[in-house]
């Protein structure tokens, strides 16, 4: 049972980190039979704190909640962030449901190439060994699955307001830049020399 709607992010539904673009779900919602992908934020995400609950919530279009599963579990190990929430990689999940949604050959592509899957691991390919999925990704490279599931994550998974609060993007600033605003506030690279950096910009 939900106490609260979900709020998720994506690039075309929110333009800057403050901004947020709702994704409701509510129990009478769910009761209409649409297919949900549910998780839980972790309790040190640095997520946590703009999120309206820990409990995270995608309704599916196309997809059923195992395929949406399997599809979760495949981007993650294409692009592997060990400390990046599930709630984030769920808005590729989102992506990828609508344009099976859009378009019923994309929909059978997706459904045979989770099928694929689960043929190779003789059940739920979600619950094969962590090792042996790889080898499996590595496998499907080069066919419409896996090209549908690498471009829509790369457009998706990086272009959102959640991933940029995970990976300490700030965002688009426009013309404003960010000499004022952390241009160095980066926490995940070391330090440049000195002498790397040139001189510092001046406002004129």
């Amino acid at each position: 049972m939900f106490r609260e709607n979900l709020t998720l992010h994506t690039h075309q539904e929110a333009r800057g980190p403050s901004r947020r673009a709702p994704i409701p779900l509510t129990r009478r919602e769910m009761l209409r039979g649409s297919s949900v992908l549910i998780g839980v934020l972790s309790a040190a995400s640095a997520l946590a704190p703009f999120a309206p609950s820990r409990t995270w919530a995608i309704e599916l279009s196309a997809l059923d909640e195992s395929q949406a599963r399997t599809v979760l579990t495949f981007i993650k190990i294409l692009y592997p962030h060990p400390d990046l929430d599930d709630a984030v990689y769920a808005i590729t999940v989102k992506a990828i449901d609508q344009k099976a949604a859009a378009d019923k050959p994309t929909r059978l592509m997706l459904v045979e190439g989770i099928g694929r899957l689960d043929a190779i691991a003789g059940g739920a390919w979600v619950n094969r060994d962590p090792a042996l999925q790889e080898i499996d990704v590595k496998g499907m490279e080069g066919t419409p699955f896996f090209t549908l599931l690498r471009v829509t994550t790369i457009n998706t998974l990086y272009n959102n307001p959640l991933a940029f609060r995970h990976f300490g993007y700030g965002g688009e600033e426009g013309d404003l830049g960010y000499l004022h605003k952390g241009f160095d506030d980066l926490k995940w690279l070391p330090d440049p020399p000195a002498e790397a950096s040139g001189p510092i910009p001046k406002d004129d």
